[in-house]
This record gives C-alpha cells, structure tokens and sequence, in this order.
C-alpha cells in the first residue's frame, strides 16, 4: 500500500500516514506559468495499491485537475489500484437539476474520475447520498459523526441536549445523531429567497431551555448556521453550538461565524482550515485522520468498511 498527496490538503495526508504508521510516496505537484499542472511519481508503484488523497475544495477546478493528472500518471506508472480518496467532494451540490438547461456536475465530476484511472472511491459526508450511484466503481461515503458523537458525549452530556436540524433536507442525518446521543430532535423550516442566502421560516419542536446542536454537511457562507442560531435564541435556546463535516467558509463566512450568537462552530479538517479559522475562537477543528485513516487499512486489507458506517 502506498499513500499519495496532492497540495489541497497536505496536514490530513500526513496524518492519516502516521496513523498508519507509514509515510507519503515522493512527488512532485507544480503548476507552470500559464496554470498548468504537472506531476511526477518519484517511486516506483509498479503493481501497488495506491490511495490517493485530495480534496477539491477551493480552488475546486485546479484540486479537482490535480487529482484527475495524478490519478492518470499513477495508472501509466502500472499501479495495481487506485483509491480516490476525497474527504471534501466539490460539485456535490450540484447533484440535479434545479432548472431547465443546467448542468448535473456531480456526475461530469464522478465520470471524470473514473476516466482518469480511479479503481475505487472514498469520501466523507456527501452532500447527497445519492451521489455515490453517479460511480460506475465501489464508492464508500463515511459519516462524521461518530468523531462529533465522542466530541458532543465529551463536552456537553446528554441532559437538555436536543439535536437541530437547519433545514428539512438534513433531516435524516440530524436524527441519526440524535439517536446515538438519545436526544430530542428539532428542525429549521427555512426558505431560499436566492442562492447563498437563507431567511428562517419557523422552529418545529420544543427548544426552550435547551442546549441545541445543530448538525450540517458543510458551512459555506455560514448564512443558514448564524440565522437558524437567532431563531433558536429567540425560542428561548440555552445554548446554540454548530457541528459540520466540511468547513468551507468561503468569504466572510468566519466574521460571520465571529459575528453570530453560536457559542461555537465545530468543523473536521477535511478541508484545510484556512489560518482566520484556525485563529478565530468561535471555531473548533476536530482531526478526521483517524476515521480516514482506519477506512484506508481496511480497504487495503480488503476487510469490511461498513463497521465505520455503524459506529
């Protein structure tokens, strides 16, 4: 087994190769003046499984071109398997159709990866699970929230804890984190006026003098968290703290984050925390190595991956 880096997220590499006591195979990543990117293997992976870790976060379009020219040099360098490994998948919330003659990018995206050489894919937290039927190769999506499941137990107990969802689509995956923290749960009723913005509608359940944690895929504009917080305040909220899977903070979304009545949003490294998060005291990062990490060995010991989903 050999484990192989790109740039968008180097710190999750080396951690999921110290967690797997092992070390990153040598190469080269650059881009030439016009923006082009080149790579080069500097081992040999001749009949190996390799796991290639990338994210393609921002900026999506070269991360993503990163992984594809990787993914093909390693298959014309005769690697036995190639792993994708994409804790952050880009383009997932482009997985329909909203209107006519748009695009469905997530599955351009996932044929582009398996054109390009992937024998396998692993992620975390799809922003639609349905994304993992737009691969024609075994994908395995991991849930965070067996990380946020210790975090939350570690930190808050379970007396007056109620778990939120902040809009109707994340439904399921609030209740499951309920279930597991045996809490009760609550949902955001919002509207879209335009895209990247929220207005709250309505609270549907009982948050008055509760501790609420509400749980999400992703903070991108951090609009939706920092809205569905006053609302909850307003309903008489104890305390409003915020778990996501993938930090994207794009913009001023951690002013926002700062700005907000959240006591604190709580985010994995899946995405490279850029240094404002890293530094701001109302965001928390929580390691996600381990769980990609133990994910990787079992792969390439061909044991079973599921056990993770049931955690």
């Amino acid at each position: 087994m050999k484990l192989l880096s790109c740039n968008a997220n180097r710190p999750l590499a080396e951690a999921i190769a110290d967690y797997l006591d092992t070390r990153l195979t040598r190469s080269e990543v650059k881009t030439f003046s016009d923006q082009e990117i080149f790579v080069r293997i500097d081992e040999n992976v001749r009949g190996e499984d390799v796991f290639v870790i990338q994210s393609t976060s921002y900026p999506a379009n070269d991360n993503l071109m990163q992984l594809l020219i990787c993914m093909d040099a390693l298959k014309r360098a005769s690697a036995r398997r190639i792993t994708a490994v994409i804790p952050y998948f880009g383009y997932a919330r482009q997985d329909r159709k909203t209107d006519g003659r748009t695009p469905i990018s997530a599955k351009l995206v996932a044929n582009l990866i398996h054109s390009a050489g992937a024998d396998r894919v692993l992620t975390v937290d799809l922003h639609a699970g349905q994304i993992q039927g737009f691969f024609d190769i075994p994908t395995d999506n991991l849930f965070g929230s067996p990380v946020m499941v210790d975090d939350i137990k570690e930190r808050y107990g379970k007396a007056d804890l109620i778990v939120v969802s902040p809009d109707v689509g994340g439904v399921v995956r609030a209740r499951s984190l309920a279930k597991r923290l045996e809490a009760d749960l609550a949902i955001v009723d919002k509207r879209r006026p335009e895209a990247g913005k929220s207005e709250v509608m309505n609270i549907i359940g009982d948050v008055n003098g509760k501790r609420c944690i509400m749980l999400d895929d992703m903070c991108d504009s951090g609009g939706t968290l920092a809205n569905a917080a006053a609302a909850l305040k307003e309903q008489g909220a104890k305390s409003v703290s915020a778990y996501v899977t993938h930090g994207v903070l794009s913009n001023n979304a951690v002013q926002r984050i700062e700005k907000s009545v959240l006591d604190e949003l709580v985010m994995t490294d899946s995405i490279q925390p850029s240094q404002d998060a890293i530094k701001s005291k109302s965001i928390r990062i929580l390691p996600i190595s381990p769980l990609l990490g133990e994910a990787i060995r079992r792969i390439a010991n061909e044991e079973s991956v599921s056990k993770l989903f049931e955690r």
